[in-house]
């Protein structure tokens, strides 16, 4: 049984990061959206936003990640209703990239 242990921890340690790991196209989102929004926004997650104004991504929460329109929004130009935030606009593949990316990093809500 002690030989057992230690497999079985590896075996959970893996089952626990993998859940976690972000493919090839949640990468490349992640790397433009450092790019496009880390100025403001905390991208990654962890880490407060240097605005602090502005939103961390792992807290955008589902009802605009899982909006049917939200993709669209993407593509078609992205602004927010503050007058300092810049238009982003992705083509089909990195929307998304970036949709999937921002469902993967989602906190969980605390219950109330």
């Amino acid at each position: 049984m002690n030989c057992l242990a230690p497999a079985l921890l590896a075996v959970g340690v893996l089952w626990s990061t993998s859940s976690q790991a972000l493919d090839a196209e949640q990468r490349r989102a992640e790397a433009l959206l450092q790019q496009m929004c880390a100025q403001c926004h905390a991208v990654g997650r962890s880490g407060t936003s240097p605005n602090e104004l502005a939103p961390p991504f792992r807290n955008l929460g589902e009802n605009k990640l899982y909006d049917p329109d939200f993709l669209q929004r993407l593509q078609d130009g992205y602004s927010s209703i503050h007058r300092f935030m810049p238009t982003a606009r992705f083509g089909r593949d990195d929307a998304e990239g970036v949709v999937s990316y921002l469902r993967a990093i989602q906190e969980l809500r605390k219950p109330k």
